[in-house]
């Protein structure tokens, strides 16, 4: 295990979330088949932080988070967003998504999530890609930032982290 973490790989995550927890299962089969096997699966949770998708994905939105197993480059992490934006695409029913897949990588210092949107806190990476440190490692615990997002900032999120963080520290 520790030769991974000198080596600088990271473990990749995803959250998935979705008003139809059948296409939140399907979403994360697929997921697993694009990324390899998922060793860390969040109980389901409710989506309840914002109403911002409501008119895009109905009300009632689930969401689940994902570890996967296979180590990956940071340098290279982005291009899981390039991945996820074609699957939810797949899903796409009338123009409106019916499933919202945020990938991202976690290491033992950060967090870091990918969005096609730019932001005064987000790093360009290629093909339109933006990265974002949402959370930090500090005291013994993940830490939000000012633009955390209020649901990664949460304590259950942060203690969903934490679980992934040790899954990766121990190599599982």
């Amino acid at each position: 295990m520790k030769r991974n973490l000198k080596q600088g790989k990271v473990k990749l995550i995803a959250s998935v979330f979705s008003g139809d927890p059948e296409l939140i299962r399907e979403t994360s089969r697929i997921l697993e088949r694009i990324f390899g096997r998922i060793d860390f699966r969040s109980p389901i949770m409710d989506f309840i932080h914002t109403d911002y998708y409501n008119d895009e994905m109905g009300r009632g939105l689930k969401r689940i988070i994902l570890g996967f197993k296979k180590r990956v480059r940071p340098e290279s992490a982005y291009k899981a967003k390039l991945e996820t934006n074609a699957l939810e695409k797949k899903f796409t029913l009338n123009g409106k998504r019916r499933v919202n897949i945020d990938p991202g990588y976690l290491d033992m210092s950060k967090v870091v999530l990918f969005s096609t949107k730019d932001y005064t806190h987000r790093i360009p990476m290629p093909r339109g890609i933006f990265a974002e440190v949402t959370l930090f490692y500090k005291n013994k615990r993940y830490n939000p930032w000012p633009w955390t997002y209020p649901d990664y900032g949460s304590e259950e999120y942060c203690a969903i982290f934490e679980s992934v963080r040790n899954n990766y520290r121990e190599g599982a």
